[in-house]
């Protein structure tokens, strides 16, 4: 019997007085109390990477840069990710598209979903990370929880906080079984991958 799956919650900015921490933790909250795979918060702060300048591309040779290959190893480590995103310009803050062409196969053949908060839900981002991640080769589910600006204004200007929309979780939970399926399958099916190469 496989192990339990590993899945990063993915804070996807970095500057200071960001949102993201909030909608983190009430996901975070939600998936600990789950039996069937282990969470973690994995936060783009820890990995202050360079704009991408490496010489050779990826696929030829892995990163140079000293923090890339430990955010690498972070990615490689887990089955299955939520990327918790704002909608900068229509699309995802810079730091997220950098962090990701610091990868390769580390994210190759996993399961991803979304958090997005701000104008739409984020929804214009999270399309828009849906194409850069299907060229990553990662499968992008299709529930997703967005997090509109009534419900943002009300955590930041009336002191309300996610406890006050609770028809929120009821877009987590199926969001969370789905990932959890398609991290488990995959998960197999790349390890039948490795498999197969051994013999």
């Amino acid at each position: 019997m496989q192990k339990r799956p590993k899945i990063g919650i993915i804070i996807s900015t970095t500057r200071a007085g960001r949102f993201g921490e909030v909608p983190t933790n009430w996901l975070f909250n939600i998936a600990k109390e789950r039996n069937d795979a282990d969470f973690e918060i994995v936060d783009l702060r820890d990995y202050p990477m360079p704009f991408f300048e490496e010489k050779a591309p990826l696929h030829v040779a892995p990163p140079q840069n000293q923090v890339a290959l430990r955010w690498g190893e972070k990615i490689a480590s887990l089955d299955g990710y939520i990327f918790v995103t704002a909608e900068y310009n229509h699309s995802i803050p810079a730091v997220l598209k950098n962090a990701l062409d610091y990868l390769w196969s580390e994210i190759h053949r996993k399961p991803a979903t979304f958090l997005g908060y701000g104008g739409g839900g984020a929804a214009r981002a999270v399309e828009h990370l849906r194409n850069i991640l299907a060229t990553a080769q990662v499968a992008s589910l299709p529930r997703a929880v967005h997090i509109g600006m009534i419900e943002m204004m009300g955590m930041m200007r009336e002191g309300k906080s996610m406890a006050d929309y609770p028809y929120l979780d009821d877009y987590a939970k199926p969001m969370l079984d789905e990932l959890v399926w398609w991290a488990n399958t995959l998960k197999e099916g790349r390890s039948g991958d490795r498999v197969a190469e051994a013999a």
